[in-house]
């Protein structure tokens, strides 16, 4: 859950000059089950726009996200703890503790955690792009609410484009 503080005297939207945003661990929604989990920290809606952020546990060499692009984002890779494969358009980068990796807008990319490793990421974008709901919708794929396809028809919404990686697939898995 955001909590949005005003700065005295001031009010307005989330994220304006004057405001922070605030999310308590315990309140954080968190979706999916080991070996992915994520747990979703601020949407854009809760950052006027700025950034959309989570936190993605990956444990046992699990992957996190297939390789794709966004037209409108830069996403930066912060890894926490752990070790980590990330696609960076044509190469494979292995991150460990303090490890960033920034992508930007409409170069693919990916990430799983290094084969038999855990990894602990925060990833943000920015600009921010309502992702909640993306991953609320992983999620029902997950539990076989609705097919795998159905990410097809929502890839612009969230600015979400799947794509091919010779070299994510060439990875010694």
């Amino acid at each position: 859950m955001s909590l949005l503080v005003p700065k005295s005297g001031e009010s307005g939207q989330p994220g304006q000059s004057g405001e922070s945003v605030i999310v308590r661990d315990a309140e954080a929604e968190v979706v999916g089950r080991a070996p992915t989990t994520v747990k979703l920290l601020a949407d854009s809606s809760a950052t006027g726009g700025a950034l959309s952020t989570q936190r993605v546990t990956l444990t046992g060499g699990a992957d996190g996200a297939k390789p794709h692009w966004h037209g409108k984002s830069a996403e930066m890779f912060f890894l926490l703890d752990g070790a980590a494969e990330i696609l960076s358009g044509d190469q494979v980068v292995t991150a460990g503790p303090g490890d960033l990796v920034v992508v930007p807008p409409g170069l693919p990319h990916a990430f799983a955690a290094a084969p038999g490793a855990d990894a602990d990421l925060l990833i943000v974008l920015t600009p921010g792009v309502e992702r909640f709901e993306y991953f609320r919708h992983l999620q029902r794929i997950a539990l076989g609410e609705v097919g795998p396809e159905s990410l097809l028809e929502v890839q612009e919404l969230y600015d979400n484009h799947f794509t091919k990686s010779v070299a994510w697939d060439a990875r010694n898995r």
